[in-house]
């Protein structure tokens, strides 16, 4: 019995819907993470995502309006969005960011999805929502890709002004995950439709948390398709597929809704009981029965890559701007709340994933725009975005205490904090992603060997066992070189290149290639101990995952340093750019250490130690000077914060706007500040009760002149309106401001 006769026995084969989802993703940066060698000239001749004039013109012009019009307390208040809202989403085009021009779309590129998406979810995670779903995994994307020219005809240009609002319905009750085991089901049968017998399915589903679902004009469905007549050959289970079917179809059941964490886009079930439809209703027709999770899988690149990313992205932004504006305004003890190295360590860490987070949406855009669609990168970015964004909200909210948990106009947290859930949870979620997806398709996918010899494993081929060996023998040695590769970087840390042109660059790549060596080995053992059953060893393949993930996110912080900083922000950037890099870099050797801590193998796990040279994690620490450095950094109103904050845009009188005017304003008298301290230190003049009682006592000691005394009361003015929160009456009716404000006694 031959070797591979003999690995047939224990080892599972692909199984189809396995097969299509590799077969339909692209291998790009990862790919060189897993093999041990970082391809970081490929990195850096990325084209750079840059907005066309019609994108920035859209931004500064369509979505500036609708970020004016958005009032977020009144869509949380109420049961649906606002019908000017919706309309003005219709007739500005923004469900065709993705759609041909040809067909009246916009044909905006990834990142300037990414940007708008990301821009609007700053304001208001329902409306982002209600833009985002159009223009991911649905059918605009799936007619674009797979229909026929008569359906693109037929939908792409009414969905791209919004006279039909897409829905894709792929989830049911028995199915989240495990998408490919869905159990709604399409017969194939002849039927009548417009007065004719003709051919068709006989659809039965049952789908839920469906967004746009309750006010959809186009169903998109996925189903098992049966064919237990024989009407289309001898095959009885022909696979999942795809169709389209307007919601006036009968049988059709659309309208029930959910309530996704009280955040008011539209989101809910549909059903239908034996409704036939023709083929023609079949995204791409007849010819694409048993093709759908083929075209799904190669789609989900937008919605992974693209929309969700951009939830999280945008999170981290309105935390930056929002946390750092008010440490630098709240005062506590006498001190701006960002001097308290408790706080500081906070803002570090939100400035510091922010930096990261913006990074990673770009190269993942940057991939996106060339083409690409890259299933493991994509699952990275949306497990790690979306989880990253949840971290540093938490911790937004932690500096701002009682102020984040009170809802109301003036609350920047409240709406991002309730509306992360969706984007973790959604596509995909993050606990399958990260133990299932990213490391499962990874090492099929990124192994130069693996997909072909596990496929000539199991092939009837005559030359099965030839072609075996020979890719065994090809193995073997990509295998022995990784050993020597990650051995000699690990005994020798120099021999790791690093070829950029900025110094304070260089130990991070060189970094990065000796974490890389030492992934290719571990994955290598891995396989070639636990074999197929590393595929039920979840906690051990996220670890490398993890490893894999964190060297990208180190490698998009080492591209956006070097070509989105420009000379003269360097040094304002460098504190953002040591933290995250040196994070990723730490978590990726965390990892590590836990991968090989918990190998069941303990003479494997030793050997891989010393192959490694790995007994202890060596990178480069945060410590708390940086911290401090960072946190300082990012309480200036510098323009490479402004670069970090870019996506949140503060309309007249919200709570952006609040924060910003009084941080801008304390910013403006400083000096001023800085000597009514001394004089009170000084014991020159008396601490009023209140900070307006302070500086007319200033006034009159002549410690300030008129003029002074009227830009600190301007800010003594806003400081409190920002340090605010909203207040109601009794019966939750929101209160203007002056409504509430000390009544004096008489």
């Amino acid at each position: 019995m031959s070797l591979r006769t003999s690995l047939k026995k224990v080892l599972p084969s692909i199984s189809i819907t396995e097969q299509e989802a590799l077969d339909a993703g692209d291998v790009w940066l990862e790919g060189s993470i897993y093999q041990g060698k970082p391809d970081f000239d490929a990195l850096r001749a990325v084209p750079e995502a840059k907005l066309s004039q019609d994108e920035q013109a859209f931004l500064d012009g369509p979505v500036a309006q609708l970020l004016d019009m958005v009032d977020e307390t009144e869509i949380q208040s109420s049961n649906h969005l606002p019908d000017n809202i919706l309309e003005f989403l219709k007739s500005n085009r923004f469900f065709s960011l993705i759609i041909p021009k040809q067909y009246g779309g916009l044909e905006f590129s990834p990142y300037a999805n990414s940007t708008i998406v990301a821009t609007i979810a700053t304001k208001s995670t329902a409306v982002a929502v209600t833009v985002m779903v159009p223009n991911s995994l649905g059918p605009g994307e799936l007619l674009m890709h797979y229909g026929t020219e008569e359906q693109r005809q037929q939908y792409l240009p009414k969905l791209a002004i919004g006279q039909d609002i897409p829905c894709f319905a792929l989830t049911s009750p028995e199915a989240g995950s495990d998408a490919g085991g869905i159990p709604d089901q399409g017969i194939v049968t002849m039927g009548e439709y417009q007065g004719k017998q003709v051919l068709g399915l006989e659809l039965t589903w049952d789908k839920r948390y469906i967004t746009l679902a309750p006010i959809a004009t186009v169903l998109g469905l996925a189903v098992k398709v049966k064919d237990p007549n024989g009407l289309l050959g001898d095959t009885e289970d022909l696979g999942i597929t795809c169709a389209l079917i307007p919601k006036d179809h009968p049988g059709v059941e659309l309208g029930n809704r959910h309530n996704p964490m009280g955040i008011k886009f539209y989101n809910g079930t549909t059903r239908g009981q034996n409704v036939f439809v023709p083929m023609e209703f079949i995204i791409g027709g007849q010819k694409n029965i048993g093709r759908g999770w083929q075209m799904l899988v190669s789609c989900l690149g937008a919605g992974r890559g693209i929309s969700l990313p951009a939830l999280g992205c945008s999170t981290a932004h309105v935390a930056l701007k929002s946390a750092s504006e008010y440490a630098a305004v709240r005062e506590q003890f006498g001190l701006s709340i960002g001097l308290f190295e408790g706080i500081q360590e906070k803002l570090a860490d939100i400035a510091g994933k922010t930096y990261l987070q913006e990074a990673m949406r770009v190269l993942t855009t940057e991939g996106l725009g060339l083409g690409l669609k890259p299933s493991v990168v994509t699952a990275i970015a949306k497990y790690h975005m979306t989880e990253l964004g949840r971290d540093v909200l938490n911790s937004a909210m932690d500096i701002q205490a009682g102020k984040a948990i009170q809802c109301g106009p003036q609350n920047t947290l409240a709406q991002g904090y309730l509306g992360q859930p969706v984007a973790i949870t959604v596509e995909g979620a993050n606990i399958l992603t990260r133990n299932l997806m990213i490391f499962g398709q990874g090492v099929m996918r990124c192994h130069p060997h693996l997909q072909s010899m596990v496929e000539s494993i199991h092939s009837t081929d005559k030359n099965a066992d030839a072609t075996f060996r020979g890719l065994l023998s090809k193995t073997i040695g990509y295998s022995v070189g990784n050993s020597l590769s990650a051995f000699t970087k690990g005994l020798l840390p120099f021999t790791a290149g690093a070829k950029s042109q900025l110094a304070e660059v260089r130990q991070y790549e060189k970094a990065v290639n000796k974490l890389s060596a030492k992934l290719a080995v571990y994955a290598d053992f891995s396989l070639l101990v636990l074999g197929g059953k590393l595929k039920q060893a979840e906690l051990l393949s996220a670890r490398l995952g993890d490893v894999m993930s964190y060297l990208y996110a180190a490698m998009a912080s080492i591209r956006y340093y070097e070509q989105k900083v420009s000379n003269e922000d360097r040094a304002q950037a460098a504190p953002y750019f040591h933290y995250a890099t040196r994070w990723a870099i730490a978590q990726a050797e965390k990892a590590i250490s836990d991968f090989l801590a918990n190998f069941p193998s303990g003479a494997t796990r030793k050997f891989m130690r010393l192959i490694t040279v790995t007994y202890s994690e060596k990178s480069m620490r945060i410590d708390d000077d940086l911290v401090r450095e960072l946190a300082h950094q990012c309480q200036l109103n510098t323009s490479f914060k402004k670069q970090l904050t870019h996506l949140v845009h503060a309309s007249n009188g919200d709570g952006h706007d609040i924060n910003q005017q009084a941080y801008l304003a304390k910013l403006e008298c400083l000096e001023m500040l800085s000597k009514i301290k001394k004089s009170l230190r000084k014991k020159e003049i008396k601490a009023g009760v209140r900070f307006a009682e302070t500086l007319d006592n200033a006034l009159i000691a002549n410690i300030i002149n008129a003029d002074e005394y009227k830009k600190l009361v301007d800010y003594n003015v806003k400081r409190e309106l920002a340090i605010r929160v909203d207040e109601f009456d009794f019966d939750m009716n929101l209160l203007k401001p002056e409504q509430a404000t000390l009544k004096k006694v008489s």
